[in-house]
């Protein structure tokens, strides 16, 4: 089963740094993804609140999944989600540039075996590198699967996305067919991955999407070396760390202690399990029928979940607010506001926190609410925007990702 990989940035012909002129766009332009293939450019004006389409390519490939964009040489990456495991079938990986408009130009792509739905950018020296989940590039992880899961989505390995630890040596994939998370260090000299015992996830959990929080105090930290040899080095301040993990199937939240083993891996130990939705009164509390959770991410100290599938606001769906207690790590439930569309996939932050733009798989739209910075809840709808065709419940149809262009 294809898994995650990695792929030197160079291999494709791509700047490390400061070669890329930077625009001078403003925080108000966006890029949204859609499995039509097409990737968009969205423009919000502030003054008049209208969000408008400026720029639509046919590119990425012919499902354009996700995008990630590197601030620092002003770079977007996007992955394309066709293809299998099968070598006769592949994805790619495309890398742009924007202009003063947020127009995208292509510099780079490349085929690969396989589909990509999401990707981190990482360092190892000099260099810069892009782990992504579901493909297969230059360095290959094949998983087998022992015993199916609990639901049809677990009759195999699946990967669903990747993310770093604070430190930078470390990549985690929640794999949501077999319950486990992926662990990977990461070589400082060359950015090749070393794996590590995964970590067991409750049966029919499903892990989806994840994030660590670390309170950034302490110097001091074991990792793994070279060709997996464990020695002592010095990371960046990490202090308290901790993990909160999104299960797509299981329909929870789980938090975990992170600490630095010795033998040069990580070590997850969990301290809760949230159902990430307000107490329905019933003993045996869960998200609605059908409903799953979908992306987790954090700012200050709260946490928001898309719910897919809930129709908590009919016939939208739902954005759950969690609220992070800053003495255990613990998360409980604030409340949850309108998502304002069908299947809520993705969302992305805006730098100045007070702007958060829903991506909506099934209605493909794209809704753009405001943040109240102090107390982080999310508050009134500033605009919405029909962005390609609707797509089905359930389906690789409609909108697969939004991103702010900061």
């Amino acid at each position: 089963m294809r898994l995650t990989t990695l792929l030197p940035l160079l291999s494709i012909s791509l700047p490390i740094t400061g070669t890329a002129a930077k625009p001078s766009a403003p925080p108000s332009r966006l890029w949204a993804t859609h499995y039509n293939g097409n990737v968009y450019t969205l423009t919000l004006d502030k003054t008049t609140n209208n969000l408008s389409i400026t720029d639509t390519q046919k590119t990425c490939g012919k499902m354009p999944s996700w995008l990630t964009f590197d601030t620092e040489s002003q770079i977007v990456y996007c992955s394309d989600e066709d293809g299998t495991a099968d070598p006769s079938t592949h994805g790619s990986l495309t890398a742009y540039h924007p202009d003063r408009e947020g127009k995208l130009h292509q510099l780079s792509s490349v085929k690969t075996v396989g589909g990509g739905v999401d990707s981190v950018i990482y360092e190892a020296g000099k260099e810069k590198l892009i782990a992504i989940a579901h493909y297969t590039a230059s360095q290959e992880f094949h998983f087998k699967l022992t015993h199916p899961g609990a639901v049809a989505q677990q009759d195999s390995p699946h990967p669903h996305s990747v993310f770093l630890d604070p430190t930078g040596s470390f990549i985690v994939s929640p794999d949501l067919g077999a319950d486990l998370l992926r662990i990977y260090s990461i070589s400082s000299t060359t950015g090749k991955l070393t794996t590590c015992p995964p970590v067991n996830v409750t049966f029919g959990s499903g892990p989806r999407h994840g994030l660590f929080w670390t309170d950034g105090t302490d110097n001091n930290r074991t990792a793994n070396g070279d060709n997996g040899v464990s020695h002592q080095r010095e990371m960046a301040a990490v202090g308290k760390t901790m993990m909160y993990l999104a299960n797509e199937i299981g329909g929870t939240v789980m938090v975990f202690d992170v600490s630095y083993a010795r033998s040069g891996c990580l070590d997850l130990q969990r301290t809760q399990t949230l159902v990430p939705y307000p107490a329905s009164g019933q003993k045996d509390h869960k998200l609605p029928t059908g409903a799953t959770p979908a992306e987790i991410r954090l700012i200050g100290d709260k946490f928001y979940v898309s719910v897919r599938s809930d129709q908590g606001f009919a016939p939208s769906d739902s954005m759950v607010t969690l609220d992070r207690s800053a003495k255990s790590g613990a998360v409980k439930v604030s409340g949850k506001s309108d998502a304002w569309g069908k299947v809520p996939r993705t969302f992305a932050v805006n730098r100045a926190g007070d702007l958060v733009a829903i991506g909506n798989q099934a209605s493909a739209n794209v809704a753009i609410v405001r943040r109240d910075r102090v107390s982080g809840e999310l508050g009134e709808k500033v605009a919405v925007l029909q962005v390609g065709e609707p797509g089905k419940v359930g389906q690789a149809e409609g909108l697969s990702s939004v991103i702010w262009e900061e």
